[in-house]
């Protein structure tokens, strides 16, 4: 029987540095699958520039918290061990876990080198402000506390294309690296003239020997925790046919059912469908555009048309290949691309993710559990619950919308035989107390259907004809479907 797959993005950004977090993993793998969570996409699990380091500044792609490097043995999740208890854990509970790759920049080198640049504007990348001029740089990665493990592997300047900082002067810029076949990568985003350099030390996939290694590495990786795909950070800055190469080869290495899912932070529709065709569609993308639909409407309230909800979404367009997603890392508060969708209208947005047949579904750990950090919020679990119940059990079979009213849409999914009890009416509003008559099926005719949200005490019947009238209070959502054997006397 097939059932609905649903993923969690298992961290928010600041999660305690306590070591502890592969260990949660572990306790809450039974509990997450009974919620109907069969995936889980956790952080970087690469050993960062310093204990309290996300992930995201990257040191060495071959520690997974096994050598003591950069004053820790453990990253800010945990030591290797924890992580692979955690992986088998997931297994067990069959949950698939998918590790967060960072592959466009490196941090924390271990020595410094003399080398050739040209300072670029940052406003404009393609602009040069100064003549070829030399700067102490950090490059040199030489990973003394691994000793060649797994990898011999050593990066100096030429496998990079540019940095940040010089230490000779103590100044800091874009500064292009200057060498034979250097030059930013064509293949990327073009905002400011080009989009290749991010950040730290720039990793140059022009050059032979660095497309070898990350070849190697992810496959490795992959190889040595057993994992089921990845999510690829920022790929608008990595070379968009490295990628293609990334993907191709992990599947060909892994199996055609090795999942990647890339991080493409592209409001515009068309930068997206171009990037998916770039890449021969070998990875799917996350919905950026849908999620500032979201934090537009969270924002708007009732101002907001809600029958466009989905108009210029990659989810609309490309719904085999769209990750849809409320918030995550980094749209929290106080982040770089903040763009939090409002508490009042958090329930309903999971719901336009949840509970139709389009996507691939990712809840946010923070929305879950709770942020923490300087912008704390207690987590949404009781609300989000519901959805992925109803999710789990009823979101099944044929969708009919009924996005006919600018504050008040619903749709109505028609369930299937392989499922006792399944199908599901959804009612969303964002100004006053509204309701929906929409048809189930005259085979449903005579059911009592409640709102598994609970926002609404009635229950109603399914009328002879198969219609049925269905409120939903302003502001809110309600998912009405036929009880459940346990649920009925609750």
């Amino acid at each position: 029987m097939k059932r609905n797959h649903t993923m969690m993005q298992f961290f928010e950004w600041y999660i305690e540095p306590d070591g502890n977090h592969w260990k949660r993993l572990k306790e809450l793998a039974p509990e997450l699958k009974q919620q109907g969570i069969d995936s889980v996409w956790i952080p970087p699990v690469t050993k960062g520039h310093s204990a309290e380091d996300t992930g995201y500044g990257i040191y060495d792609l071959y520690d997974l918290g096994e050598f003591d490097q950069k004053g820790t043995i453990r990253t800010k999740y945990g030591n290797k061990q924890d992580l692979h208890e955690a992986v088998e854990a997931c297994r067990e509970n069959e949950i698939c876990v998918y590790a967060d790759v960072v592959m466009n920049h490196k941090a924390g080198a271990d020595e410094t080198e003399e080398f050739q640049v040209i300072e670029v504007d940052p406003e404009n990348r393609e602009e040069e402000i100064s003549e070829p001029f030399e700067i102490e740089g950090w490059t040199k990665f030489t990973f003394p506390g691994r000793k060649d493990n797994y990898s011999a592997f050593k990066w100096n300047f030429d496998h990079f294309n540019g940095t940040d900082y010089d230490v000779k002067n103590k100044k800091t810029g874009v500064f292009r690296i200057v060498g034979e076949n250097k030059s930013w990568n064509k293949n990327v985003d073009d905002e400011f003239g080009n989009y290749d350099y991010l950040m730290f030390a720039n990793i140059d996939y022009d050059h032979p020997e660095v497309k070898e290694e990350m070849l190697k590495w992810g496959k490795w990786m992959a190889d040595e925790l057993n994992l089921d795909g990845y999510r690829l950070d920022a790929i608008k800055h990595i070379n968009h046919h490295f990628i293609r190469d990334f993907a191709i080869e992990m599947k060909k290495h892994r199996g055609d059912d090795f999942y990647m899912v890339g991080e493409f932070w592209k409001t515009k529709l068309e930068a997206c469908q171009k990037f998916l065709n770039t890449v021969d569609y070998q990875i799917d993308l996350f919905d950026v555009s849908l999620h500032y639909k979201l934090h537009e409407a969270s924002k708007a309230g009732k101002d907001f048309d809600l029958s466009f909800i989905f108009e210029n979404t990659l989810v609309q367009s490309h719904p085999l290949n769209a990750v849809t997603f409320v918030d995550n890392h980094d749209s929290q508060p106080g982040e770089s691309l903040e763009s939090w969708i409002e508490d009042w209208f958090k329930q309903s947005a999971y719901a336009l993710i949840l509970l139709r047949k389009d996507g691939y579904p990712c809840v946010f750990y923070g929305d879950y559990y709770g942020l923490k950090g300087e912008y704390p919020m207690d987590g949404k679990k009781e609300a989000i619950d519901p959805l992925l119940y109803a999710r789990y059990h009823k979101a099944y079979g044929d969708q009919e919308d009924y996005f006919d009213h600018p504050n008040t849409i619903g749709w109505v999914r028609r369930g299937n035989d392989e499922i006792e009890r399944s199908g599901c009416a959804v009612v969303i509003s964002n100004g006053d107390d509204g309701e929906k008559r929409m048809f189930v099926g005259e085979n449903r005719a005579g059911e009592i259907w409640r709102d598994m949200t609970n926002s609404i005490k009635d229950t109603i019947e399914i009328g002879k004809d198969g219609f049925a009238v269905f409120p939903v209070n302003g502001g809110s959502v309600s998912v009405w479907a036929q009880p459940d054997e346990e649920d009925r006397d609750n």
